[in-house]
């Protein structure tokens, strides 16, 4: 049986932090297509080992962290806050 609620909840919750991301110029980071990748695996690594819920039979996988990865994920590309440089004003 599938449940939507740890899905539901745990995508908001990622999407949310993800949107408030930021990086700073400062940092020199840089996520490319093939970190977000890795990311990614990891997390569905880390969910297969975390398992299901309790009375949860939808999946081997951990379904809630999953989603939150998930949405972690999307709220960075779509909503993810840059960080402009300050450029100072000469007079």
């Amino acid at each position: 049986m599938l449940y939507a609620g740890p899905l539901i909840l745990g995508f908001i919750l990622g999407f949310i932090i993800g949107s408030r991301i930021k990086i700073y110029p400062e940092s020199k980071l840089n996520f490319t297509l093939g970190s977000y990748l890795v990311i990614f695996i990891a997390a569905l690594v880390t969910a297969y080992l975390i398992g299901p819920f309790p009375y949860y039979t939808d999946g081997p996988f951990a379904s809630g962290f999953l989603a939150t990865i998930i949405g972690l994920l999307v709220g960075k590309i779509t909503l993810g806050r840059d960080v402009k440089e300050k450029k100072e004003i000469k007079e």
